[in-house]
């Protein structure tokens, strides 16, 4: 962003894209939401094959004045394509796919929110044995975990 955000300064997270420019997409007075939504959105564009600019900027020491806090800039795609699972798998009901498909979500999540967000193929794989292996519960805590390594 060429200038600090409009306002009293708060935790934002400002997205560029080439066509619109710069959008603030999210904010708090906090800065932990912001980097949960940062992670998400990163993992969205890079999706869309697109790659990701954000900038994080929040209070100063003071809390007066604003101040950038991080710059990011990450390759666009998605890192690899989905490898099969090893073994052949059972015909999946629909909700079991959502289910599975949520549990791969919150560990992708987490692990962006930990500074992950360039994985490799065999990531990948590990993430897909992972969410095969555990339930919900399990899934989340080991999210939790994360985040808490991360603070």
């Amino acid at each position: 962003m060429p200038a600090p955000p409009e306002g009293k300064p708060r935790f934002i997270a400002a997205f560029h894209r080439p066509a619109s420019g710069w959008t603030v997409a999210a904010e708090s007075t906090t800065r932990e939401p912001v980097d949960h939504a940062v992670a998400a959105m990163i993992q969205t564009v890079r999706a869309r094959g697109q790659a990701p600019h954000v900038e994080i900027w929040g209070p100063s020491e003071d809390g007066r004045a604003w101040r950038q806090l991080e710059t990011i800039r990450a390759r666009s795609g998605s890192s690899a394509p989905r490898v099969a699972p090893a073994q052949p798998q059972a015909q999946r009901s629909a909700r079991e796919e959502r289910l599975r498909d949520r549990r791969h979500q919150v560990v992708t999540a987490a692990l962006a929110a930990a500074g992950l967000t360039e994985l490799d193929p065999a990531d990948d794989s590990a993430i897909i044995r992972l969410v095969d292996a555990l339930d919900e519960e399990s899934v989340r805590r080991i999210a939790h975990w994360l985040s808490v390594a991360n603070r």
